[in-house]
C-alpha cells in the first residue's frame, strides 16, 4: 500500500505541543524512529517506518498532521513533490492541438501546480525529494508516454508558452497607463481591446483597475501573446456572466489557430462551454492530488459530480451532486412577507439607480443577476443600510446580516474567535459547525488569525460569520468568488437551509448561473447601461428571469438528464436555434 504523510509547516508548532506525535507514535514507543525532528524544529514522518496508525494525527493540537492510503493504481506515477512531508501530484494533464483542454478539482488539488509544469515554470521532481532532478531525468522517465513529445519540446525550449496566472497581485501593483500595455496588445491581435471592453479603461491605471478589469486585461495579455500553448488559470473570476462568454468565446478562437489552450475553472458553465476535453483532478486538498485520464466534456463534469471515478476503481466524494429541477411557474414559498420595498432612486456622479417596488417573503432566497457596474452591489447596500437613497426610503427594520463583495480582515482574532462571537446567539451552533464550518473546511483554520488567511480563506470565513448570524434578512455579494465547486454547492445548501429552518429572507449576487440555479427560488434581474445607469426590476419566478437574462445575454441553457445542472449550448448549435426561436432559453433537456 502507498502511503503518504504531510506536515504542515505553518502550523507544526513542537514548542508549545510537548512533541506529542512523537511521544504517543507506537514505533517510536518500540525504539523505530518513524517520527523525528528536522533542523527547522518540524516535525518529520519517516513514511516507510509508518503504520498508519494515525495516533499522531489525533494528538496534534494543532491539526499539523495528515496520513493518507493512496488508490493503488497511481503507485510510481508521482510527478512532483514539495519536499519530505510535502504535497504530492500524480499524473499531468496532456493538452493536445487544436483542444481546449478543461481542469476541475477541489482547490488545493495540485491544478496550479499542473498549470506550472506545463509552463515550464516548475522542473517536476518525479517525488524524488532528496536528490537533484533534471529535465533529463524527467524525459527518460516519461519516455513512451503521450506527454514526452511536449515535455521534450518544453524542456528545449522550443515551445512557446503563454500564461495567465491564478493571482493576478503582481500584474495589480504595476504604475504604467493602461493605455501603453492596450497599444502592444492591438498590435499583436486586432479586436481584443473591443471584444473585451477594454477600451473604457484605456485612461486609467493598471494599479487603479478593479478585480474585473484586471482580468480582462490580464486575458488579453495572455492571448495576444504568440505562443504554442496558452494557460489560463480561473480566467472567470470577478467577470460577469456576459464577459465570461466573451473572454470564453475568444480564448476558443485560439483552438481554430492550432492552438493548444489549457483552462483551469470552477464555473461549471464556462468549464463546459471552453473545453474539448476535461481531466479531472481528486485526491485530498494539501496533501495529495491525482490527475485523472482525459475525458469529454459532459462525461468528465458528470463524473465529477458523482464522485466516482470509473478509470481508477475510486470514489473521492461519498454522496453524488445532483441539481434541483425547479418548477415551471414561480411557487410561494411562504404567504407571509418578509419585507417590502417602493421605488427607490440612488444618484452618484455619473451613475445612477433605479429600483422597481418589490417584495420578498420568508423562506425565500432571491438571486440578483446582471452586469458588473450595473448597481447590484448599491441595491444590497440600500437594504442593508448601508447607503441612504437619494429618492424613496427603505423602511424595515429588520435584522440585516451582510457579506460584502470584496470581504476585508479588519477583525484581528482568530478565526473561531469571530465564529464563536457571532453563533452565541443562535440555537443551531451544533448543525452549524457540522454542515458548514466543516463543509468549507475552515475546522482547519480555526486557530488562525483572520489577517494571516488568503483570499479565498477571508472569503470562506466571511460566508460562514454571515450565515452564523442571527439575522432576518441575509445579503451575499457574490459569495462563490474563490470558491471551488463543491465549496460553492456547500454554500448554496447551507444558504438553503438556514433561510427555510430560520423562516428567514436572502438576497445572493451572484455572476455564477449554475451556482444560481442551485440557491435561487426567484431573481431580480438587473438592467441598463454598466457605469451609467441601472434597473432593479421586480423579483420574478427563475424560470421568467433565466429567460429574460439569458435572452440579453443571447445564449441558451439546456440540462443535463443525469446531474440536472445547466449547460450552456454552443453558438449556433441546432438546440442553441430551436430554444432561440421558440423563446426558451432556460432549459430544453438533452
Amino acid at each position: 500500500m502507498v502511503r503518504i504523510a504531510v506536515v504542515d509547516k505553518e502550523r507544526c508548532n513542537p514548542r508549545d505541543c510537548s512533541r506529542e506525535c512523537q511521544r504517543f507514535c507506537p514505533m517510536v514507543r518500540s525504539k523505530v524512529e518513524a517520527v523525528k525532528f528536522g533542523d527547522d524544529g518540524k516535525a518529520v514522518i519517516v513514511e516507510s517506518l509508518c503504520t498508519g496508525c494515525a495516533i499522531c494525527i489525533k494528538k496534534c493540537p494543532f491539526r499539523s498532521l495528515e496520513i493518507v492510503n493512496l488508490p493503488a493504481a497511481i503507485e510510481g506515477e508521482c510527478s512532483h513533490r514539495y519536499g519530505v512531508n510535502g504535497f504530492e501530484l500524480y499524473r499531468l494533464p496532456v493538452p493536445r492541438e487544436g483542444f481546449v483542454t478543461g481542469l476541475i478539482g477541489k482547490n488545493g488539488i495540485g491544478k496550479t501546480t499542473a498549470i506550472k509544469i506545463l509552463s515550464g515554470e516548475l522542473v517536476p521532481n518525479l517525488g524524488l525529494v532528496d536528490k537533484t532532478v533534471g529535465w533529463g531525468d524527467v524525459i527518460m522517465h516519461y519516455r513512451g508516454t503521450i506527454i514526452y513529445e511536449y515535455l521534450l519540446k518544453l524542456s528545449r525550449k522550443s515551445l512557446r508558452v503563454s500564461h495567465k496566472p491564478q493571482y493576478l497581485e503582481s500584474l495589480a501593483k504595476e504604475d504604467t497607463s493602461v493605455s501603453a500595455m492596450l497599444n502592444e496588445i492591438e498590435r499583436s491581435r486586432k479586436g481584443v481591446i473591443e471584444k473585451l471592453e477594454l477600451d473604457r479603461i484605456a485612461k486609467r491605471k493598471i494599479s487603479n483597475l478593479s478585480g474585473g478589469e484586471l482580468q480582462r486585461l490580464a486575458i488579453a495579455m495572455a492571448y495576444s501573446k504568440e505562443a504554442d500553448i496558452y494557460l489560463f488559470d480561473e480566467p472567470s473570476s470577478y467577470l460577469d456572466v456576459k464577459q465570461r462568454l466573451k473572454a470564453s468565446k475568444l480564448i476558443r478562437n485560439l483552438k481554430d489557430e492550432g492552438k493548444m489552450i489549457v483552462v483551469v475553472e470552477h464555473d461549471l458553465a464556462v468549464l463546459d462551454y471552453l473545453s474539448d476535453q476535461i481531466f479531472l483532478l481528486y485526491g485530498s486538498p494539501g496533501v495529495y492530488g491525482v490527475v485523472s485520464h482525459p475525458h469529454g466534456v459532459r462525461v468528465g463534469i458528470n463524473i465529477y459530480l458523482q464522485g466516482y471515478i470509473p478509470d481508477d476503481n475510486v470514489r473521492f466524494r461519498n454522496e453524488s451532486i445532483i441539481f434541483p429541477v425547479h418548477p415551471p411557474t414561480g411557487v410561494v414559498k411562504s404567504p407571509n412577507i418578509s419585507f417590502s420595498w417602493d421605488a427607490l432612486e440612488k444618484h452618484y456622479r455619473g451613475f445612477r439607480l433605479h429600483v422597481l417596488p418589490g417584495e420578498v417573503r420568508k423562506g425565500e432566497i432571491t438571486g440578483i443577476l446582471g452586469p458588473n457596474g450595473i448597481g447590484k452591489t448599491t441595491f444590497v447596500k440600500l437594504i442593508a443600510g448601508l447607503e441612504k437613497p437619494t429618492k424613496g426610503e427603505v423602511a424595515h427594520k429588520l435584522k440585516v446580516s451582510y457579506k460584502p463583495q470584496y470581504p476585508t480582515p479588519t477583525f484581528e482574532g482568530t478565526v473561531k474567535e469571530l465564529l464563536d462571537m457571532v453563533l452565541k446567539d443562535t440555537s443551531d451552533s451544533s448543525w452549524f459547525e457540522a454542515e458548514v464550518i466543516r463543509a468549507f473546511k475552515l475546522d482547519r483554520l480555526l486557530d488562525r488569525r483572520i489577517p494571516e488567511l488568503s483570499g479565498g480563506e477571508v472569503q470562506k470565513a466571511a460566508i460562514c460569520a454571515c450565515l452564523a448570524r442571527k439575522a432576518d434578512i441575509y445579503l451575499l455579494d457574490e459569495p462563490s468568488a474563490h470558491l471551488d465547486v463543491e465549496e460553492r454547492l456547500a454554500m448554496g445548501k447551507a444558504i438553503r437551509r438556514i433561510v427555510e429552518s430560520r423562516e428567514v429572507s436572502a438576497f445572493v449576487v451572484e455572476h455564477d448561473i449554475v451556482a444560481e440555479d442551485f440557491i435561487a427560488d426567484k431573481l431580480m434581474i438587473f438592467t441598463g447601461d454598466p457605469s451609467v445607469s441601472g434597473t432593479a426590476n421586480v423579483p420574478t419566478s427563475l424560470r421568467e428571469g433565466m429567460n429574460s437574462f439569458l435572452k440579453d445575454m443571447d445564449i441558451t441553457f439546456r440540462r443535463d438528464p443525469e446531474t440536472k445542472r445547466p449547460r450552456v449550448n454552443k453558438e449556433d448549435s441546432s438546440l442553441d436555434k430551436h430554444q432561440k426561436e421558440i423563446g426558451e432559453y432556460y432549459f430544453a433537456y438533452d
